[in-house]
């Protein structure tokens, strides 16, 4: 068993730093085949709007290194990348590693937030449309799940901004200076959230009903709604803790829009803000950063999976 588990973190341990570096990869070579040409974006901003001289130009591409064969770049890129040393921002003059470290707490609060509170109301969802399942009510719930995973998030956004803040006043719309400043931008981002593991968990609940097991526990005079909370509800934890990876990921994309909606700083806001800057150095410990955040929860939760569930960890 110790082995087996040894084994199986190394390969993912492999296989995410794997993931990583061809993320790094492709993000260096895109952002060198973009159109728009940072140093001349920073030199204009230095200068006031008055078109740079070439030496001042020429001076800055030396500073970043972009008068370099592409090779050369790339190779001290990576270099620079794994010893901590992530570049200069382009636009700010700021250590990205400063930069970067102002990010995530703020993202990692939204995320985590709305994970929790997507979970909850899915499995509200997921109950109320497999407790009964041939009444009219669990039918219709049953189709709430794949109604929000439809909605554009930015939608959901500006129409809780315009319910809360504006028309009643009772939430605040924008920033982040306080607690309550986190609660409509965590619902905006559990609402895709709650579909997805809605659905998820419905279909693991309507598994689990039809086997034998249930059938048993009833024999023995439970009532249905204690066989449905301590035998089918429990069949859905296995799924949803295996798709808790793509949940993280599309809680970090969806952070890009949900933080730019409300003006929040944070990881996703830094990211679309150097887009729109073309800031390269930036730009490319972002991505990196998010895509090393996914990895790792990916690999623990497949590392945690069969720990859990004794028919995965036969077939892992």
């Amino acid at each position: 068993m110790t082995g087996r588990l040894a084994r199986r973190v190394g390969s993912r341990l492999t296989a995410g730093v794997a993931v990583v570096w061809a993320v790094f990869t492709l993000v260096f070579l895109v952002l060198r085949v973009l159109p728009g040409d940072p140093v001349s974006l920073a030199a204009d901003a230095d200068s006031g709007g008055a078109p740079p001289s070439p030496a001042t130009l020429a001076a800055l591409r030396a500073q970043y290194g972009l008068d370099r064969p592409l090779w050369q770049q790339y190779l001290s890129a990576v270099g620079d990348f794994v010893r901590g040393d992530w570049g200069t921002s382009v636009v700010t003059g700021r250590p990205v590693t400063t930069t970067l470290l102002d990010a995530p707490p703020s993202t990692a609060v939204l995320a985590v937030s709305a994970l929790a509170l997507g979970a909850v109301v899915a499995f509200g969802l997921a109950f109320a449309a497999t407790y009964r399942p041939n009444g009219i009510a669990s039918r219709v719930i049953g189709q709430i799940p794949s109604v929000l995973v439809s909605l554009p998030t930015f939608a959901v956004g500006l129409v809780l901004i315009q319910v809360f803040a504006f028309g009643l006043g009772v939430l605040p719309g924008f920033g982040d200076r306080t607690p309550a400043s986190a609660i409509l931008p965590a619902v905006t981002l559990a609402v895709p959230i709650a579909g997805y593991l809605g659905q998820l968990m419905a279909s693991g609940m309507r598994e689990a009903a039809a086997q034998p097991f249930v059938d048993v526990a009833r024999a023995t005079g439970a009532s249905d709604l204690t066989v449905h909370l301590r035998h089918v509800a429990p069949a859905a934890a296995l799924p949803t803790l295996s798709a808790l990876g793509v949940l993280v990921g599309s809680a970090l994309a969806g952070a890009v829009v949900v933080e730019t909606v409300f003006s929040r700083a944070g990881l996703g806001r830094l990211t679309q803000q150097a887009v729109a800057a073309h800031d390269g150095p930036v730009m490319l410990a972002t991505v990196v950063v998010s895509a090393a955040i996914f990895v790792v929860v990916t690999a623990v939760v497949d590392i945690v999976g069969p720990l859990v569930d004794p028919r995965a960890r036969s077939t892992s």
